[in-house]
């Protein structure tokens, strides 16, 4: 299965989604039609934050990104502490609410520790390898993630909300990523479990990266997949760099 995570629409331009598709049809990739385009299933992620809303899992944050910003400042030197919040008292957020003030709902990993006694038996299967060379079954760690964004007004649902949907619903059952979301994994893990879903196999592969050592990245206008291609290196190269030999076989 494939799809194209254009949540935010307008950041997603139709012709970068075409050179998408035409770079993985180059590295020998084939997927069954139509592409699932995120924008066009709303819906699908509107009932996936209901349901967690019904669960009592969610509450409304009215903390604005600036003031966030603030306070990761003013933490202590060394990794910023992941965030954790709760609801306001009743009469606070009916107060806010009345007044029109803008807010996003938080998963509360508090409130997901309480309906599944732990996160103790939450794992994951990994075939590939994390950044730091975990494989097998690793333990799930939700509470490395903090409560997370779920929804915002402006932008409709998060991106880990949206893809487990996706998963789910395209009955997915493995997951190949790079390595730079493999944290990721955690999180939509445990959301997985909350809405009842399946969980797929996970295999998450190395980056490329040009001469300095940094990844390839669009915000960095780093070389694309149609730049390497024109300079002559091959598919079969290329998978045979990011750990995908087997691929081989489609020529």
């Amino acid at each position: 299965m494939l799809r194209l995570e254009d949540i935010d629409t307008a950041r997603c331009r139709p012709e970068y989604s075409e050179a998408a598709l035409e770079d993985l049809a180059w590295l020998g990739l084939s997927w069954e039609e139509p592409v699932r385009r995120q924008s066009q299933h709303r819906s699908d992620y509107e009932d996936a934050l209901d349901t967690l809303a019904r669960a009592g899992l969610l509450y409304r944050c009215f903390r604005t990104r600036s003031e966030l910003a603030v306070q990761a400042q003013s933490a202590p030197h060394g990794p910023q502490e992941p965030f954790i919040g709760g609801p306001l008292t009743p009469s606070e957020e009916a107060s806010r609410l009345a007044a029109g003030q803008a807010f996003a709902w938080r998963l509360s990993l508090d409130a997901a520790r309480r309906q599944l006694a732990g996160f103790d038996r939450l794992t994951f299967l990994e075939t590939g390898a994390g950044p730091k060379g975990e494989t097998g079954w690793c333990a799930a760690r939700p509470d490395l993630s903090g409560d997370i964004v779920i929804a915002r007004k402006d932008v409709g649902v998060a991106y880990h909300l949206a893809v487990v949907a996706d998963d789910a619903l395209q009955g997915v059952t493995h997951v190949i990523r790079g390595n730079d979301l493999f944290e990721a994994t955690h999180i939509q893990r445990l959301l997985q479990v909350l809405l009842g879903f399946p969980a797929p196999a996970y295999q998450h592969h190395p980056l490329l990266a040009g001469p300095d050592g940094r990844r390839y990245a669009k915000r960095d206008r780093s070389e694309t997949l149609a730049e390497i291609r024109k300079s002559g290196v091959s598919a079969a190269d290329l998978r045979r760099q990011l750990g995908f030999a087997s691929l081989d076989l489609i020529e």
